[in-house]
């Protein structure tokens, strides 16, 4: 008799229990999440793996999402450390990018652990809400963004051909929404001459390190003449063996940079023309080297990023906007592709900057872990925001429409 009591008392306050929110409902997950989700930021920035190498932050990431009921597509990206992986059956598709690169000798000094528990937390987050939002939930792991722009890879492959709009958060010492980026090219040049003895015969030579010095002091009398806010960095890999041996084999790294993926062509045509100026001039053979994809600048869809600052209001943070370039990131081929949005999220690094060694020893901190469960509320509130909005909704489709 009473359990039966108990059971029609339950059913009772079942009945006049209001439903909860979308933003409840998104809250309640991330906290029902936030063990999974710092562990896993721990475990990311405890065990760095660099650009091409990160097979057990995929492999952590797989696991996660399996247990969460997320389907792997049946064809998964070419990159072994990439990984694509769905939840709901809509036509409207959101896609966060978790992004889980270190750098080479200081692991996680961009924060890239802070960037994928936090796109991580919103999937696992609004696959709840799927049916009810009328959406498919798509993630997506995206290795090298630190080395050659592995979701250009996943762009060139068609993984975001179904996707109406992408996010992901990153790690800052600030908030911010709304920022470009820089579009970003590099090379590796190679100026090849003749080696001699530099005291008794060094006219049978041809010296290798001369092209270089030409080739660097064109550029730098040429940036005069570059569009504004261009910047391109040269070092010098290889100089030379020995100081009595005219250098035949001499290697340089050039990087350009531009607020404008339009402008980086006229910068790369330029400085291309300045490098060939040091073979011309010392009679040494050149080759050029791409070094991975060239980036793209960061461009924000602003229904998007106004959708964000408002849920992030939610969770207590004043977020401003600001279409100041930041860096450099293959996040910006992804906005010139699809809808995007890839605010900073802000924690305490005691005034350290991205890739400083003492940016990343702040990553794990009492800060960092609520940046991770803020971004994550962040992304999947704006993304529900989105999906709810008839007119931002119809505007993504629109363009997917238009663009597919």
């Amino acid at each position: 008799m009473s359990s039966v009591f108990a059971r029609s008392a339950a059913a009772e306050a079942a009945v006049d229990t209001p439903p909860r929110s979308t933003a409840d409902t998104i809250a309640h997950e991330i906290e029902d999440h936030r063990a999974l989700l710092l562990d896993f930021s721990h475990a990311l920035h405890a065990d760095p793996e660099v650009s091409g190498d990160e097979h057990r932050a995929a492999e952590r990431t797989r696991s996660i999402l399996r247990r969460a009921g997320f389907a792997f597509d049946d064809i998964q990206p070419s990159a072994p450390t990439a990984l694509s992986a769905t939840f709901g059956t809509s036509d409207f598709v959101v896609t966060f990018c978790v992004e889980y690169d270190a750098l080479p000798d200081i692991g996680h000094a961009c924060g890239h652990n802070v960037n994928a528990a936090a796109a991580l937390g919103a999937a696992l987050a609004l696959a709840p809400l799927a049916d009810e939002l009328d959406l498919t939930v798509h993630v997506l792991g995206t290795p090298s963004e630190e080395a050659h722009g592995g979701k250009i890879d996943l762009i060139e492959e068609g993984f975001f051909s179904r996707t109406h709009a992408a996010a992901m958060v990153h790690a800052s010492a600030y908030d911010s929404a709304g920022n470009s980026s820089l579009a970003l090219n590099a090379w590796k040049v190679t100026y090849t001459g003749v080696a001699a003895h530099a005291a008794s015969a060094p006219a049978a030579g041809i010296n290798a390190l001369d092209a270089v010095q030409i080739a660097q002091t064109a550029i730098a009398v040429a940036r005069q003449q570059l569009p504004p806010r261009s910047v391109v960095s040269t070092v010098v890999t290889r100089g030379g063996d020995a100081v009595n041996i005219i250098p035949d084999h001499t290697e340089l790294m050039v990087e350009m940079r531009s607020p404008l993926a339009e402008d980086l062509e006229v910068i790369s045509d330029r400085v291309d023309k300045c490098l060939r100026a040091g073979a011309l001039a010392t009679d040494c053979e050149i080759t050029v080297e791409p070094q991975g994809h060239a980036f793209a600048d960061l461009r924000q869809n602003d229904g998007l990023v106004q959708a964000y600052v408002a849920a992030m209001a939610e969770r207590g943070r004043d977020v401003p906007t600001d279409a100041e370039a930041v860096a450099s990131t293959d996040m910006g081929n992804v906005s010139h592709t699809v809808p995007a949005i890839h605010p900073l999220i802000g924690y305490e690094v005691n005034g350290a900057v991205n890739h400083n060694r003492a940016f990343a020893d702040h990553g794990t901190s009492a800060s960092a872990d609520s940046a991770v469960l803020d971004g994550a509320y962040g992304l999947a509130r704006a993304m529900a925001m989105a999906a709810a909005d008839e007119v931002l909704r119809e505007r993504l489709i629109e363009r997917h429409r238009n663009h597919h």
